[in-house]
C-alpha cells in the first residue's frame, strides 16, 4: 500500500480477527487478551490508539481521590482509547457515565477495561464503547485508584503500552504493538480485500477448497 488509511476510515473496514491474523503472519501471535472483555455498551468495532492506566486496590481514605483518573481523561486526544488495567479486579466499578463523557468530549472513543464498570445502560444511550469483565455498583472511592499514567501494563497477557493500537469487537481485544503498526494495518487492510474476493466467488458457486487454492485466504 502506498499509504495507509486514516483510523476512521480502519474502523469502517478492519476487525479484530483480520488483524490477528496479521500479526500472525509477523510471528506476533499472542496479542489478543486471554481474559474475558464484552462489549458492554453496544456492538461494533472499537478501534484507536491506547492511553494506559494502572490501579489497584486500596482499603483507605484516599488524600487525593480520582486525581489520576481525571488527569488521564483530561489528557485524553481525538482517537484514544483509554486502557483500565486493573487486573480483572471487581471491587468497584471504576469507569462509569461522567467519565465516558468527560473523555468523549476530548475525542476518545472507548475504554477497555481489565475490571468493572457501572452506568452499563448511560454509557449504552450515549453511545460510548466499553470493553470490561463485569459490572458493579460500588463507586471506586475509597476501593481502587490510578496509581500510573502512560506505562506500559499488561492486561490478559498482553503488554500495552500508550500509543498501541488497540481493536476490539464481539470476537476479543487485540493490542497492535507502535514497532509493526505500518506492516499490521497494511497487511490487515490487504486480507480484507482478498476475503471480499474469496467470499464473493463462493456465492458465485466456487466450492471452498478451490476458492482457497485459487486465493490462499480462509
Amino acid at each position: 500500500m502506498s499509504h495507509l488509511p486514516s483510523l476512521s476510515e480502519l474502523r469502517e473496514k478492519l476487525y479484530s480477527a483480520v488483524v490477528a491474523d496479521a500479526l500472525d503472519s509477523l510471528g506476533l501471535r499472542s496479542q489478543a487478551v486471554d481474559v474475558p472483555l464484552r462489549p458492554l455498551t453496544g456492538t461494533g468495532v472499537l478501534l484507536g490508539r491506547c492511553r494506559t492506566t494502572l490501579w489497584e486496590d486500596i482499603d483507605f481514605e484516599d488524600p487525593e481521590p480520582y486525581a489520576l483518573e481525571l488527569k488521564a481523561v483530561d489528557g485524553c486526544r481525538p482517537d484514544d482509547v483509554l486502557i483500565c488495567a486493573a487486573a480483572g479486579s471487581a471491587r468497584s466499578g471504576i469507569w462509569g457515565e461522567l467519565l465516558s463523557t468527560a473523555a468523549r468530549q476530548a475525542g476518545c472513543v472507548g475504554a477497555v477495561v481489565d475490571g468493572s464498570v457501572r452506568d452499563v445502560a448511560k454509557m449504552r444511550a450515549v453511545g460510548f464503547p466499553v470493553f470490561a469483565r463485569g459490572a458493579c455498583v460500588y463507586d471506586s472511592l475509597n476501593r481502587q485508584r490510578v496509581i500510573a499514567l502512560d506505562t506500559p501494563v499488561n492486561v490478559g497477557g498482553v503488554t500495552i503500552s500508550s500509543g498501541d493500537l488497540v481493536i476490539a469487537d464481539e470476537d476479543g481485544v487485540v493490542v497492535v504493538p507502535q514497532r509493526v503498526e505500518t506492516e499490521t494495518l497494511g497487511a490487515a487492510w490487504e486480507k480484507v480485500h482478498a476475503e471480499n474476493v474469496t467470499r464473493d466467488a463462493i456465492r458465485a458457486g466456487m466450492k471452498a477448497a478451490a476458492a482457497y487454492e485459487k486465493y490462499g485466504v480462509l
